[in-house]
């Protein structure tokens, strides 16, 4: 069971308020950065999708040529 009856603390309340007038502030970001970011992430996509594409063609080419052999 929880205490229905606390006592107020005047440096709690103070610490209170601060918190909540320190998230009241408005959080900005550059956007610049943020589409540098998927920028980069795309390039990383495309590298990785690239080089899977290749392997998997290098495979099914070499399956190719050893089944015949």
């Amino acid at each position: 069971m929880k205490k229905s009856d606390r006592e107020i603390n005047l440096l709690d309340i103070s610490q209170a308020e601060y918190r909540s007038a320190r998230s009241n502030k408005i959080k900005t970001t550059d956007v610049n950065i943020l589409l540098n970011r998927v920028r980069m992430t795309k390039k990383t996509e495309l590298k990785k999708r690239i080089i899977f594409l290749t392997s998997l063609l290098l495979g099914v080419i070499l399956v190719g040529v050893f089944t015949f052999y």
